[in-house]
């Protein structure tokens, strides 16, 4: 493991789902522009692309790459209608197992623990006994893993300590706080494109409950963004493509059709950013 004394740039990478394809592209461009992270922190899927560019900085674009183009081949949600009805009935909570997620990521990471990691990684997950975010530094890689992706409904709670957790972006969605207060100097957000729209006032009855949900996502992530210190750097990476919050084919989470596009059209629209940005590499010394 690379000895840190205190983060300087830290890659911020949010949950999303499928959608974060996005973020391959982002750090295509990152790594184009010779921005290198000291320190990564993520949540659900943008913590599972952040393991894997903690493990293998110098490969992690073509590995994701890799794993996203032919995530058909992988998907931890590729299973017929009725082994999603067996499912559901034995567990009566949720439409997978995630034996297929852990045989993803035991086959797509080397490391087995954080400490094994080239750079320092966190990722957080919410606790159902104390309602609170739990984050996860040190130890088992995979458990943590396993819970900070653990969508509600579709796979299950990941028990760790005696305690059960699910998805990460029930509690801190694009962890930007926890990148302020671990002492990062200048901060890269890479996110999947819903907070690149505004929210507005429902003008239909669907469209309540999606603004409600927008708000109880993106809520942690603005009081972040407005109480960054003067003296701290923060990029929120364009990711692209704008998710229209009000259209529900936001939420069909086995949809892989679009993957290519958004990487792509993340890898060009970052490029166009950090160039017209200015942004300085930051190679680690």
């Amino acid at each position: 493991m690379v000895e840190h004394a205190h983060p300087h740039t830290t890659f911020v990478l949010g949950g999303g789902g499928v959608h974060g394809a996005a973020e391959v592209g982002m750090l295509q461009a990152l790594e184009e522009a010779d921005v290198v992270p000291d320190a990564i922190i993520g949540t659900s899927i943008g913590a599972l692309n952040g393991a894997v560019l903690a493990d293998d900085p110098a490969r992690a674009v073509e590995r994701l790459t890799d794993l996203w183009i032919n995530i058909d081949e992988v998907s931890p949600f590729d299973a017929s209608l009725l082994e999603r009805a067996s499912t559901f009935a034995r567990s009566r909570t949720h439409l997978h197992s995630n034996h297929r997620l852990q045989r993803l990521l035991l086959t797509h990471l080397d490391a087995r623990r954080f400490e094994e990691l080239t750079l320092p990684f966190e990722c957080v997950a919410a606790s159902i006994e104390r309602a609170a975010a739990r984050w996860f530094s040190s130890g088992a890689l995979i458990p943590a893993l396993l819970a900070t992706t653990a969508v509600p409904g579709l796979l299950p709670p990941v028990e760790i300590d005696g305690e059960h957790h699910l998805d990460g972006g029930l509690v801190d969605s694009i962890p930007v706080g926890r990148a302020l207060s671990s002492g990062a100097q200048r901060i890269f957000v890479l996110q999947v494109g819903r907070v690149e729209q505004p929210l507005v006032t429902p003008s239909w009855p669907w469209e309540v409950g999606l603004v409600a949900f927008e708000i109880a996502r993106r809520h942690r992530f603005m009081e972040a963004l407005d109480n960054v210190p003067d003296d701290v750097e923060v990029h929120v990476l364009p990711s692209g493509a704008e998710l229209d919050y009000t259209d529900t084919a936001q939420f069909r989470y086995r949809d892989t059709t679009n993957v290519p596009e958004r990487i792509t059209g993340a890898y060009e629209a970052c490029r166009d950013y950090l160039a017209d940005e200015a942004v300085d590499s930051a190679r680690r010394a």
